[in-house]
């Protein structure tokens, strides 16, 4: 959010789905959209089976290698430096789209003037990827537009993740590849309502629509509507509220929806914060590993059993009926949040209905002005912004101006990433998702089809590696980091460049992030899940650690 924010002025997809089938030119970075978003993958393939060219730039050879025309296998944590490669190639070639630079964008010199004393050949030994790859990479992405660039988290979770979300405005700006039809920047949401829950304030720095807290003007208009007085200081993300629990300076906390004791980084001392809390309430669908830590769980409804909408990785807003009742005395989240308000004496809460939301949400949010549950039912989905009733919604975002004015440029300079490899500690273990299962596993893995098809945590590492510890396709090892331990069944494949090992956090009797590193992008907050140095070893005998018995190394 915050990259896309600083450069355009809105931090969302700019384009459509439907577009990318019609892409000269792919970028996909940082995600394995095959298996994490299958319906987007499809648009992509139809998109090369056209005769698009077809960039992947991952560490992992994803499904999406096959198809392409290069593929980038850069190390893990050196996307800044690869993508300013790319443009300072650009630029020395005289391949950037000057008319829309000097229209549309602000800054551009700085950004030429930052390129100006890269060494390529550095670029190339910092990345491991081959230079002529780099420049032919380059001269593909300028040269055929529309071309429209694909990223998901293997982008964000970085300390330096920002700098990646810029490092990636600034290459489609410096192309002219934004405010037109299959073109733009786009990063893939990891859950359905992920963009919506953004939209609607989920951060601790805004109100709905990106409307910022600090701003006097924005403060007095929630204050009015809603007769309170509000607070001009922005609070603190969830990685942060546990840091700060661990310490004692948070004593309650209500959370909603979330397992963070699976889906944190350093998951030890996430569950030593939530213990050390004096009051601890949890509401979700199912008794997650967290909940299981609550002083009080409040039940919720699933999608199936509510009203109210989605909003999806394009922007689009979607009207979600209830199929049947809920189950038990479980109740939409809305229902509960505003019980429990009412029974604290708190006023404005008093909604018969997920459409009275949705319309004080119009009230009080201009993207969303011209969206209610009575249009949505009688049109279908609408992309934001959508200002008014009569407005159609936005397909494509930017395309006379940039939400901020113009496009703004910023320099980048390469980090590496806050946890390195050394002797003791010498491979990366980076982490993702796989097809069959989703996030921590709560939902998927209560299906037995897909639990059967992938019933357990595996290794990938690459033959070199194994072959130097003594480790055969299916042996148990132990992975060890900094912060904890944990036994887990290699599965030997060149998937993974030598050097860098990959697991999912999907299995809670193997949970990676007991592992992963806590560290945070000074901007986003956003951890550096995708980075975290470990060392691997044969388990011998098999039953000194049963599969995914963590052991603590503090």
């Amino acid at each position: 959010m915050a990259g896309l924010a600083t450069a355009f002025g809105s931090g969302a997809m700019t384009n459509s789905i439907k577009e990318f089938a019609k892409s000269k030119c792919l970028l996909v970075i940082g995600s394995n959209t095959t298996e994490n978003h299958p319906i987007i993958g499809l648009q992509v393939k139809k998109a090369a089976r056209s005769g698009a060219k077809l960039i992947v730039a991952n560490p992992r050879q994803i499904d999406l290698c096959s198809m392409a025309d290069i593929w980038l296998q850069q190390r893990p944590g050196t996307d800044v430096a690869l993508l300013a490669g790319m443009m300072k190639v650009i630029v020395e070639e005289g391949l950037l789209d000057e008319a829309f630079i000097a229209e549309r964008c602000e800054d551009v010199d700085v950004l030429k003037e930052s390129l100006a004393s890269l060494d390529l050949d550095k670029i190339a030994e910092i990345t491991a990827v081959p230079l002529a790859k780099i420049v032919e990479a380059a001269r593909l992405y300028a040269t055929n537009s529309p071309a429209a660039i694909l990223y998901t988290m293997g982008i964000t979770q970085h300390t330096h993740g920002t700098d990646n979300v810029l490092a990636v405005a600034n290459l489609a700006m410096l192309t002219g590849n934004l405010g037109k039809e299959s073109a733009g920047v786009n990063p893939l949401r990891g859950q359905n309502n992920v963009q919506g829950a953004c939209d609607m304030g989920a951060l601790p720095n805004v109100y709905t629509a990106y409307q910022r807290v600090d701003d006097a003007t924005v403060k007095a208009k929630f204050e009015a509507a809603w007769g309170v007085t509000l607070k001009d200081k922005p609070g603190l993300t969830l990685a942060e509220m546990f840091g700060a629990a661990h310490n004692g300076e948070i004593k309650a906390l209500y959370l909603v929806g979330e397992n963070p004791v699976l889906s944190d980084p350093d998951a030890r001392h996430v569950e030593e914060a939530i213990k050390k809390l004096d009051f601890f309430v949890v509401q979700d669908i199912f008794l997650t590993e967290t909940a299981k830590l609550a002083d009080v769980v409040l039940p919720a409804a699933t999608y199936a059993e509510k009203d109210g909408t989605f909003t999806n990785t394009e922007r689009r807003v979607q009207l979600l009926r209830r199929a049947f009742e809920p189950v038990g005395s479980a109740k939409a989240d809305w229902e509960i949040t505003c019980e429990i308000a009412r029974r604290m004496g708190s006023g404005g809460f008093d909604f018969r209905s997920s459409a009275e939301i949705m319309d004080e949400i119009a009230k009080l949010t201009p993207s969303y002005g011209g969206i209610s549950h009575e249009r949505l039912d009688k049109e279908g989905g609408l992309q934001w912004p959508c200002p008014t009733a009569e407005h159609p919604g936005t397909p494509i975002m930017h395309k006379e101006k940039f939400t901020r004015g113009k496009g703004k440029f910023t320099p980048i300079k390469y980090k590496p990433p806050m946890e390195e490899t050394d002797e003791e500690y010498p491979l990366i273990l980076t982490t993702g998702r796989i097809r069959f299962h989703y996030h921590t596993g709560t939902m998927t893995r209560r299906v037995k089809g897909l639990d059967k098809i992938r019933p357990e945590e595996l290794l990938d590492i690459n033959p070199v590696d194994a072959a130097r510890l003594g480790i055969r396709d299916g042996d148990m090892v132990k992975i060890a980091s900094r912060r904890g331990a944990l036994a887990v069944k290699a599965q030997v494949t060149a998937r993974c460049a030598p050097g860098v090992v990959f697991m999912t956090f999907h299995f809670a009797e193997a949970a990676a992030n007991i592992l992963t590193n806590s560290a945070l992008d000074p901007v986003s907050k956003i951890p550096e899940y995708k980075v975290c140095a470990v060392k691997v070893e044969k388990v011998v005998p098999a039953s000194v650690m049963e599969s995914g018995e963590a052991v603590s190394v503090r």
